[in-house]
């Protein structure tokens, strides 16, 4: 079950481990962008900057259109929230045992007092 839970996610968090492919995504999270845009601020070739967004699209992050000779990007908010869900999910765990352990101390500490 926890298996299928998180299959995909290592897709998406290797295509957003490279520092330039999670810069695209945080250009990209303001509207779509051509490959030239978005290959502008980067310090590499163009065929370098295609690799990156293969990766991305192959990640589900992002979605390209070409419309004549221009192939536009934008990002695939469904891939995303399901980052979001997987963090959330963890974070209720993590608030489960904080819980359990605050209740933990909590009991501990009354019956050291009764004992007094």
């Amino acid at each position: 079950m926890m298996k299928s839970k998180i299959f995909g996610l290592e897709t998406i968090f290797h295509a957003l481990a490279d520092r330039s492919r999670l810069g695209m995504v945080e250009r990209l999270s303001s509207g779509p962008a051509s490959v030239k845009e978005l290959a502008e601020p980067l310090e590499m070739a163009l065929p370098s900057v295609l690799k990156h967004l293969k990766v991305l699209e192959e990640g589900g992050i992002v979605i390209s259109e070409k419309l004549g000779r221009v192939r536009t990007y934008r990002l695939d908010p469904t891939k995303l929230s399901s980052i979001d869900s997987w963090v959330e999910e963890r974070k209720a765990a993590w608030n489960q045992s904080f819980d359990r352990l605050g209740n933990f101390l909590i009991e501990s500490s009354d019956e050291n007092s009764d004992g007094e």
